[in-house]
Order: C-alpha cells, then structure tokens, then sequence
C-alpha cells in the first residue's frame, strides 16, 4: 500500500524563508559559473606566457591609418594582454623613426618603406622588422585648384561635374611640360623619401610619362632629370602648404586629401587604389634588438593590433565609431566628418563628387595584417627604381632582405594564440609562402611578379632597369 509523500507544513515554510532567501543568490551565482562556456573563462586569464615588459610607448602620425593603435587602446585590447600603452603623436616620420632607434619608444606606427630603408642604409642604418601591416590603401593625390583648372582646360573630358576615374598623369603632362618651359617645375609634397606616398606618387607620374627624378650622382632630393620636384612636407602641414603655393600639389594619407576639399583649396585626382589596387600601407615596426628582449610583449601587442583591426572592419557601426575616437585631437584631430569621407567608404574627389570605395580603407579583409614578404619585395623594387640602392642586385638579396625585415613566423604565432582563444578563425590566416600571386592591378598594367625583380623593372619605360 502507498503512502504520499509528506508535504511540509505552512509553518515550516514561514520559517525556512528567511534562511532560503540568503542562499539562492549564491546558488544563482554558482548555476551561472557552471553553464559558462570555457573559452570565456580562458580569454580572461592571465597569459601562460606573460609580457616581459607591461609599460609600452608606442608612436605614431596623425593620420587614419594609426586607427588600429588607437582602437586596441580605446576599446581595451591592450588591457586584455596586461599591457599598460602609452600613444604618443611624433611631429614627423623621421622622429619617429630615431626615437624607435633610440628607445624612447618602444615601437611605432611606420612607413612601409622604412623598416626596409633603414635596414639597407637608405638615410639611417638600424635593424628595424616588422611582423604586422597595418593596412591597405589610404592615401590619394591632390592637386592645387589652379592646376586642377588647368588640367580641365587641357582636357575638355575632365571640365565635367563627374569626370572619369582613375585620373592619369598624362592629364597633368600637358601642365608640367608648360611650367617646365617656362623654367618653374611645378612642385609636389610627400612625406618621406621612403615612404609609400614617395614611391606612388612616382609610379603615377611615370606612368602618364612623367620623370620624377632620380635619386643618383649623391642626389639626396632624388630630383636629378626630374619634370616635377618631389619635396618632404609633414602630413598635418599638407593643406597649408599647398594653400600656401609652397607647392602645387601632394601624395598623403587621410583626411588630408578630405580636408583639402573641406577647406577648398584642392581636388584629388586619385586614390593610391586606383594607381594599385589593394596596395599594402604602415606597418607596426620595433628594433630587432627590441624584439629579441621582449618577444611576449611583441606578442601581445600584435594580438591586440590583430583583434582592433578585425573590430575595425567588422561592421560600418564600428568605423562610424573609430571616426569620432579618431577626431579627437590628441589622435587625428580632424573634423569627425572629413574623417567619415574616406573612412565608411566613400571618398570625396571634390564639392558633390562623393563615390563610393568600401576598399579605400581596408584594415583586416584581403589578409590586410598578413606581413608578406612580395609586399616589401616592391618596395625595393621602387628604391632601386629611382636610385636609392645604388647598384643592381640578384633576385636572391631582394628575397634576403624581406625576409630580415617581415617576420611573418612572429604574426602566425600571434594569430595561432587568438585562434586558440577563439577570438580568430584559422580561415582569417593566409595559405602562401609569403608571395602573393603576381598582379597586374595597376594603373599602367605592367605585372608585378615578387619572383623576378629585376625582370619587373625592366619592364618600365621611366626608371632604372635592373
């Protein structure tokens, strides 16, 4: 015969209430802890491997494109890998690059162009690496109104609301040639002899037949049989400058081209996009010396310059986010609108010529952080293009130096340690062996194979052959 089961009496619950009512918030607490997933309590542990050094001073330009520094400080990823960082604005590429040298910063924001140079002696001779690119694209080539007008003129098709792009230099040959004439060569900005500015900025002239100058016979300007002189202005200073008539016109990344057509005094006539699509940018770069004393702390850093470039391209909420962090003036320092025309892909060519360019900006699609050995390949290309490596060299020493300045075996690892988190995907990596395929996505179609240098120069009409 069955029995119920006793129910407990009314009385017995009035008095069990108040002792319940003390455990079942730590019974809350301790159900919550028991169903949370396990990475989530592995991404927030202390590192296996801690940073050898937790205080870091890192520097940088006032351009957009220090936008993955910024954003792995504003959003906490540097706190993430128990890094306490330091962002410091450098007045120009060259100080940055000797406090990098020195050790007053511990690494930087830098020029594509001078991990390579520095490596190979071009101005300051230092062993500089680098195992993260910060991104691709970026950058344009404005023109003065009074050269723009001129260009019209010599060219009815571009006296339109909506001229066709890309834009040669053949366009602006007809205004070069008159200046030349008249013994005035027009003057054009970039911001440093190695940088990426320099050498699109000559690709794009030489491409419409234009000489650029060489760097030869100890010409360090690289003006020598030059149609326009190529000059160093720092980017901030770009708009003034030219508003100034210090020059006629200048390769730079952005806003400086946006604030040009802000302020009315220039129009740019091309993106580096269209001289090279897909064209790789800065790259984040440390002293090997560095490297070697703090590899934890490397990595942790470019973990963090990993995730904020994956943040940055992960939805146009996240960039229209990174544009008002941007503005502010202890980063960019631009209106939060001249830094939305290049960076939540659009770009501005002048008053009302807004177009769309979702790639103008690219900082992790298109394996954009991936340090590729054909990347810095170019580089050197363009260098011994225009004189900066004074002698031809084998294809062999262009592959030996990529390989001491782009280190990507420190990115991968880097990568496999977010992979192991479950903050990046194995798919997000590359499959290469450092070289991407050649292309021919430039605005003059000549290929580009990183395995046969010297065959590439040869292939220009304007510059050095091998």
């Amino acid at each position: 015969m069955s029995h119920p089961s006793p129910q407990p009496h009314p009385a017995f619950l009035r008095a069990a209430r108040p002792v319940l009512s003390r455990f079942l918030p730590l019974v809350a607490v301790l159900f919550t802890l028991a169903v949370l997933p396990a990475p989530a309590v592995a991404q927030n542990a202390p590192p296996s491997q801690p940073p050898e050094k937790t205080e870091v001073k890192i520097g940088f330009i006032k351009l957009t494109d220090c936008a993955p520094l910024v954003i792995a400080k504003e959003l906490g990823f540097f706190d993430d890998e128990y890094l306490s960082v330091t962002l410091e604005a450098q007045a120009n590429w060259k100080i940055l690059l000797d406090r990098v040298i020195s050790g007053e910063l511990d690494g930087a924001q830098m020029l594509a162009g001078q991990p390579i140079g520095a490596t190979i002696g071009i101005g300051t001779r230092a062993r500089i690496i680098t195992a993260f690119s910060m991104d691709l694209n970026g950058n344009a080539i404005t023109v003065s109104n009074d050269v723009w007008r001129q260009m019209r003129t010599a060219d009815p098709a571009l006296d339109v609301p909506h001229p066709p792009h890309p834009i040669p230099a053949s366009a602006l040959k007809p205004v070069v040639d008159r200046d030349l004439a008249a013994g005035t060569p027009m003057r054009m900005g970039m911001v440093f002899p190695v940088s990426t500015h320099n050498y699109y900025l000559r690709y794009w002239l030489a491409a419409g037949g234009i000489s650029p100058g060489y760097y030869i016979n100890g010409d360090t300007t690289g003006t020598t049989n030059a149609d326009v002189l190529l000059s160093v202005t720092p980017p901030p200073q770009m708009p003034f400058t030219l508003e100034q008539g210090t020059i006629q016109g200048y390769c730079v990344g952005e806003p400086w081209n946006q604030q040009a057509v802000f302020k009315g005094i220039g129009v740019p006539v091309i993106t580096d996009y269209e001289i090279w699509k897909n064209n790789p940018e800065k790259v984040f770069g440390v002293t090997e010396a560095w490297a070697r004393k703090y590899p934890n702390t490397h990595l942790a850093i470019l973990r963090a310059l990993i995730r904020a470039a994956m943040w940055l391209d992960a939805s146009e909420a996240n960039r229209r986010r990174a544009v008002q962090i941007l503005s502010r003036p202890e980063y960019v320092g631009a209106d939060p609108a001249v830094i939305a025309n290049s960076m939540t892909g659009t770009f501005e060519y002048g008053k009302g010529d807004t177009r769309p360019m979702p790639d103008f900006n690219v900082f992790f699609r298109h394996h954009a952080t991936y340090p590729y050995y054909s990347d810095c390949i170019w580089f050197l290309t363009q260098m011994r293009r225009w004189g900066q490596i004074p002698k031809a060299e084998p294809a062999s020493w262009y592959l030996k130096i990529a390989r001491e300045v782009y280190r990507p075996g420190i990115y991968r690892k880097a990568a496999a340690q977010l992979i192991a988190e479950g903050r990046m995907k194995a798919s997000d990596l590359p499959v290469t062996d450092g070289f991407k395929p050649p292309t021919h996505a430039f605005i003059d179609g000549i290929t580009y194979d990183a395995h046969h240098p010297n065959a590439y120069l040869r292939s220009f009409k304007i510059g050095l052959k091998d």
